[in-house]
């Protein structure tokens, strides 16, 4: 696995790329939001297209003694050793790409191997969302954001919201102006802990 870093303290990003296309749109506006981060911020690019990682095999109850190879290991060591993470995904079929989603399964074969601390070192980091979409109004993202937002709610992390944008073609985001205008300042946003609804409704009472 190839990771583009630059120096920094403090924070680090993991930009996670799950576009089936190079030089996506979802892609672009990433980049965007990523260029305006301070230059102190180190930053990781991770395209999950070019990793051999095969699909998620769920064996919790029966292959307790299952290694994870190379990749997928060095995929989880970038993963936890980030503070924030920025989940790249174009919007198909109204919710995550399938690379996207495999990782994320991956989340879960990581929190059940014994002795481990995934858990633990997730919580307080951020997760972020970029996505590009056909569509004008992004409220169809709803299902992408929820799914985000609740997987960082599980983890006890901050959700930093979803960046949408509107492209169809390849490299039309930067049509979007509002899009382009609003990843500027993505990351400078409030990202505050990720909360179940029924939590929030609890809070509220």
């Amino acid at each position: 696995m190839t990771l583009d870093q630059s120096p920094g303290p403090h924070r680090s990003f993991l930009f996670v790329l799950g576009s089936s296309r190079a030089d996506g749109n979802s892609e672009i506006l990433a980049r965007e939001a990523a260029a305006h981060l301070p230059a102190d911020v180190p930053r990781r690019w991770v395209d999950l297209n070019r990793l051999a990682l095969p699909d998620f095999q769920d064996g919790r109850h029966e292959d307790a003694g299952r290694q994870a190879d190379e990749v997928e290991e060095l995929l989880r060591r970038a993963t936890v050793e980030a503070t924030d993470i920025v989940i790249v995904s174009p919007l198909y079929w109204y919710s995550l790409s399938a690379q996207t989603k495999r990782y994320l399964d991956y989340w879960s074969g990581w929190l059940n191997v014994p002795g481990s601390d995934f858990k633990k070192r997730m919580a307080g980091g951020t997760l972020w969302g970029v996505t590009a979409m056909a569509d004008d109004d992004h409220v169809v993202a709803d299902g992408l954001v929820t799914g985000l937002s609740h997987s960082a709610a599980y983890l006890k992390m901050r959700f930093g919201g979803v960046l949408t944008g509107t492209a169809s073609r390849p490299g039309r985001v930067r049509a979007d102006e509002g899009a382009m205008a609003r990843a500027r300042t993505f990351f400078q946003s409030d990202a505050p802990l990720a909360r179940f609804p029924y939590e929030e409704a609890g809070a509220v009472a």
